[in-house]
């Protein structure tokens, strides 16, 4: 349950669910994207008896065909089409098996939904294929001196305030995805953090705060079933 003083942040509803009154936020830059992101918590089945689960994001050099700029139908609104590369790694629960499994794709950006991107696997996963959004994403800034609040990141749909001791959390990120039903696994969100600790308790219950107070009965369902990932 959130607290009175969790951080103020705002994140998006899936774009299946947006409306003129309630408009898309900024996409997260490819920058921001890029690099490993350990994925502390969600609601997705799969990773109920997985621990130590990082996702890796690498952007794909453009081609002559790929200017890396596109423009959403209907918006008139510039976005980066950049593809990544999709490196996921995880073990299981069973501390008795210290074995790395990868999951390795690429994802390409949604012409009609900037910060939304379609995942297809690499290899023998080529066949398999899913949908997910960045709902929101910010950054842990340092202690204002003598104020007692952490100050708002400088980009990102998703912003926040959070007192800390000086360097607790400073430079850490996080990121809330959705991700589409597929024929074999339900809609479900995740939480990724920079560090593999993750995000405070405070800022964690600012996320699920802002996702129920989308008022999205799908997300809130979702929201009920986040369970946390083991890291060791």
């Amino acid at each position: 349950m959130a607290t009175p003083n969790s951080p103020r942040i705002t994140l998006n509803p899936p774009n299946h669910h947006t409306t003129q009154s309630n408009p898309q936020n900024p996409p997260p830059p490819i920058a921001f994207l890029t690099g490993t992101w350990h994925v502390t918590h969600s609601s997705l089945p799969l990773w109920k008896d997985k621990r130590n689960v990082s996702i890796t994001y690498t952007a794909i050099p453009s081609t002559n065909a790929d200017t890396g700029t596109g423009t959403t139908p209907g918006s008139g609104i510039d976005h980066d089409t950049t593809k990544l590369d999709d490196l996921v790694q995880y073990q299981s629960r069973n501390p008795l098996k210290s074995k790395v499994h990868t999951v390795h794709g690429i994802d390409t950006p949604s012409l009609s939904n900037p910060g939304a991107w379609d995942w297809r696997g690499k290899g023998w996963l080529m066949i398999a294929s899913s949908h997910w959004e960045v709902l929101g994403f910010g950054e842990i800034a340092s202690e204002r001196a003598g104020d007692g609040t952490g100050t708002e990141p400088e980009n990102g749909s998703g912003s926040g305030t959070e007192a800390m001791t000086a360097g607790e959390e400073e430079g850490n990120a996080w990121v809330v995805t959705y991700f589409a039903k597929t024929l074999f696994t339900p809609a479900g969100i995740d939480v990724y953090s920079r560090r593999k600790e993750g995000v405070s308790q405070h800022v964690l219950e600012g996320i699920f705060e802002a996702l129920r107070g989308l008022q999205v009965r799908e997300i809130g369902v979702l929201v009920d079933g986040v369970f946390e990932i083991p890291r060791d």
